[in-house]
């Protein structure tokens, strides 16, 4: 930030508001109180101006404000933002979850890898303890059992014998690394499958549980206790909703509610009940998952005994692929129970943000507040706007979306997580829009509304109430997430560049204490055998060489033979070739010889010349 809070001076508040409320018994993480210092300076009412470099009373004062509001343990708020903070931190989709927990088993399994692949074919002691290592590793690779069970240890190395021999082990050591590390997969995943074969064909089995039945009855109990738990929050959302419109409407009761933190629990109670949302589709689609691997599996296992039908003997071409198809279809099986026991350690932990209603509002106490007062659910005030929609010739220059017009219209992207656009800043309630009145799309951003009215309010100056709902999270922070306004305080949410744009992440860039290890051998060997550092050693090789400059190799062909090996002759093609010399030459011819006669004139006055020619013909000459 220019001009404010630099980031040593954010991260020395940090540190003061953490020790002094780890001073008063609360130890609290560095991104909540992060979080809480960017919350209290954006907090209007505090009046923090961030156009100008805060003294060192501002900081005190931020500080005392901080530990004041981290202390406050009574107020929904807080516990909102514990909540957003543990959910951000911990939750992760199922994509994540599970490349994290391949992550950890590898972290598990290089120590026995790397005593696998690394033994090279010299280490003859090394050899001799390698297979039963092999037989570990599979049998943790395919967590079906555990090591000290002897039992499971004799069933992984009959199965493992069955498809690797020991004769093949010369083989094994001689390949590459990365090739080792192939291997050991196939033959783990190989193992499994036949591990599991033998389990349904009760010839072995042990310590490995029947997954599908567990998980068969372990899910539908899990996804009823968040449903349970969602719809009693939901009931409670529609009783603090009602409760706070009838302060609105009536003085007397506004009066009287005044004191308690109406606004607050609601945005609790919406917050927890979007988390739970979450929870419950992910233990719905592992629940279909499960399902479907059941089916594929009794299939693939259907035909696995068709394929061996009592034989002594099949082919690996046959078989293998169908131990491996087994193998994943079980791994499916194990990624669902990790993602049930996640979801079922979010789901309890998530309890704990909850307890304050009961604490703060009191079943009986509710009762009595609630008297005289109509609960609406969100279903219901959806009904009744039912009939109701957004006239377009009313607005020029704005775009309405509406499903029989619009394609892909569930699955437009709408802000303020579906709540009302216009009820957020002017009422601070969390009312469900209805997408049937019309979607609003203002700057390539949709909008939804609770009834007609606030949707042609809303419309009249979009930019004005947009800023209304953002004067709205400043004043409770908890909003920013609940209503994922993260891209208007971009600079001001902790850690925002290590964020996921979908997730709205609050999470800090992980630091963790790493360490590195290098191959002692990562590619093969390089030794020149042929290399000799003993001078007379290399004299009598070169004396070797010379003798053999004098030897001859002599090789014949016979009739029957020369068609057994190819041949290759070699001429130069003939070329035309043409010379020219020089040749002198000469040619004589004869004189000529003509003579004039008359020239001189005579006795006659006119003159008679006469032409006489005795140049000597060619042939005379």
């Amino acid at each position: 930030m220019s001009g404010e809070l630099t980031q040593s001076v954010i991260k020395r508040i940090i540190r003061q508001v953490g020790l002094e409320c780890a001073a008063q018994g609360q130890t609290l993480s560095e991104t909540l109180v992060a979080f809480m210092v960017k919350a209290v300076v954006l907090d209007p009412r505090n009046d923090f101006n961030m156009d100008r470099i805060l003294t060192e009373n501002d900081l005190q004062d931020l500080i005392q404000l901080c530990v004041t509001r981290l202390l406050d343990t009574t107020n929904p708020s807080l516990s909102t933002i514990k909540m957003q903070v543990y959910f951000d931190m911990n939750y992760a989709n199922r994509d994540d979850l599970l490349s994290e927990q391949e992550r950890v088993l590898e972290g598990k399994l290089s120590p026995v890898l790397r005593a696998i692949t690394e033994v090279g074919p010299r280490a003859q002691e090394e050899k001799e303890n390698l297979y039963p290592k092999i037989v570990t590793y599979v049998l943790l690779r395919s967590g079906l059992g555990s090591p000290t069970d002897i039992e499971a240890v004799r069933e992984v190395t009959a199965a493992l014998q069955s498809v690797f021999p020991q004769t093949e082990m010369i083989t094994f050591i001689s390949l590459s690394k990365k090739d080792k590390e192939q291997q050991l997969k196939d033959l783990a995943m190989l193992v499994t499958g036949i591990r599991l074969y033998n389990k349904q064909c009760l010839k072995g089995g042990s310590g490995i549980d029947d997954l599908p039945a567990i998980l068969n009855e372990a899910i539908p109990s899990a996804t009823h206790t968040v449903d349970e738990r969602l719809n009693s929050c939901q009931l409670l959302a529609h009783q603090y909703t009602a409760l706070l419109e009838s302060m609105q409407e009536d003085p007397h009761r506004r009066s009287r509610l005044s004191t308690f933190k109406l606004k607050e629990a609601l945005f609790n109670v919406r917050q927890y009940e979007g988390f739970l949302s979450i929870l419950l589709s992910d233990a719905i689609t592992n629940a279909r998952e499960v399902e479907s691997l059941g089916v594929q599996f009794e299939a693939a296992m259907m035909v696995l005994k068709n394929t061996m039908q009592d034989k002594t003997s099949i082919e690996s071409k046959d078989v293998f692929p169908l131990f491996m198809e087994l193998s994943k279809l079980w791994t499916g099986f194990q990624d669902a129970k990790l993602l049930l026991s996640f979801l079922t350690n979010m789901t309890d932990n998530l309890q704990q943000f909850w307890e304050i209603h009961s604490q703060l509002f009191p079943e009986k106490m509710l009762t009595s507040l609630l008297e005289g007062v109509t609960v609406k659910s969100d279903e219901e005030r959806i009904k009744e706007t039912m009939g109701t929609r957004v006239n377009v010739s009313d607005f020029k220059d704005q775009e309405w979306l509406f499903p029989e017009t619009t394609d892909d219209f569930d699955a437009l992207i709408i802000q303020y997580h579906g709540f009302c656009a216009h009820s957020i800043g002017v009422k601070g309630l969390t009312l469900v829009g209805n997408p049937a009145i019309g979607i609003l799309k203002h700057k390539e951003k949709c909008y939804v509304f609770s009834s007609k009215e606030a949707a042609y309010i809303f419309a009249q100056d979009p930019d004005k109430f947009i800023q209304l709902n953002v004067e709205k999270a400043k004043e409770y922070p908890e909003l920013i997430q609940l209503l994922e306004l993260h891209h208007q305080f971009e600079y001001l949410v902790p850690h925002a560049q290590a964020r996921n744009a979908k997730k709205c992440s609050m999470k800090p860039p992980p630091k963790r204490d790493s360490s590195t290890q290098t191959d002692t051998h990562i590619l093969p060997p390089t030794i020149v055998r042929s290399y000799e550092w003993n001078e007379w050693e290399l004299r009598r090789k070169a004396i070797k060489l010379a003798n053999l400059r004098r030897k001859l190799t002599h090789a014949m062909q016979t009739d029957l033979s020369h068609m057994r090996r190819e041949n290759f002759t070699q001429v130069y093609l003939p070329k035309d070739v043409s010379t020219q010399t020089k040749r002198d030459n000469s040619s004589n011819v004869p004189k000529p010889q003509i003579f004039l006669k008359g020239l001189r004139g005579g006795s006659s006055p006119t003159t008679h010349m006469v032409a006489v020619d005795l140049t000597r013909p060619l042939d005379e000459t």
